[in-house]
């Protein structure tokens, strides 16, 4: 009798086991759906997201300009120019582009535009590259004034000149560019921000109705009931809304108020 007890349980248990995995799974349809339906709220918070960061981008982010000045590594002695002087030339250049993490250059910068400026400073608004294949050194400033950016840019190239004329006995090299004062901030991308904001909304709302569709356990319609209960439908009563419910229910007392009137 006890076994015989046994076998009835474990085919109870059985239609649990995968009633349980059934809820455990998700169903990506339905959640296509759930998303296609929250349209407007994902778009409304896309938006959102949008004026927000597009906000933020244009009254409390400081515009940047940047200014670029170009040395010329080989010297303008007016003599012919050679292959082997053109290889030199780049090996200098990539010499040259440790002239400027000198701190004496710093400081002879920061003496000669009498500016309050630390050494760390500066030297985080200066930066110095060598395009492939060339001799010639880019000194860009990146600076809130424009006209200071340029500034900058224009005495750190002539700073660096003298300085790699007296510290490495060599001629100085010849001034390729003077920096053009930038008419348009550098950073921060007003558009590039806009459209981080867009997706940053869209990303938090749709992430947002997809937790409260898997969190959420609750029986919806009749189908609901026979896909994760495993019970058939017998029959469906119609939801009444509250100003119906409350209709009804004032009805029948004011009937009631009129006979008692009457009598």
């Amino acid at each position: 009798m006890t076994e015989m007890n046994r076998i009835p349980e474990a085919a109870k248990k059985a239609p649990q086991t995968t009633q349980e995995k059934n809820e455990s799974e998700i169903d990506l349809v339905e959640l296509f759906y759930r998303l296609v339906e929250k349209a407007k709220y994902i778009i409304a918070c896309a938006l959102l997201g949008a004026v927000a960061m597009g906000a933020y981008t244009f009254f409390c982010v400081t515009p940047m300009y940047t200014a670029t000045s170009k040395l010329y590594v080989l010297n303008s002695s007016g003599a012919a120019i050679s292959l082997s002087d053109l290889q030199v030339g780049s090996s200098l250049a990539s010499d040259y582009m440790e002239v400027f993490k000198n701190w004496h250059v710093h400081e002879m910068v920061i003496q000669r535009l009498g500016v309050n400026y630390s050494y760390k400073q500066l030297s985080d608004m200066v930066s110095v590259s060598n395009p492939a294949d060339t001799r010639i050194l880019y000194i860009t400033v990146t600076d809130a004034d424009p006209n200071e950016a340029k500034l900058i840019a224009d005495t750190y190239a002539q700073v660096a000149k003298e300085f790699i004329a007296t510290t490495m006995d060599t001629e100085e090299p010849n001034l390729f560019e003077e920096a053009l004062l930038p008419t348009s901030p550098s950073s921060p991308s007003k558009t590039k921000n806009i459209m981080l904001g867009f997706l940053l909304g869209l990303v938090i709302a749709v992430g947002v109705i997809t937790v409260k569709f898997l969190m959420d356990d609750k029986i919806h319609s009749a189908e609901d009931i026979e896909k994760y209960v495993g019970l058939p439908t017998l029959g469906v009563m119609p939801k009444q809304s509250k100003k119906a419910a409350a209709k009804g229910q004032n009805t029948p007392n004011r009937r009631n108020n009129k006979e008692s009137e009457q009598k």
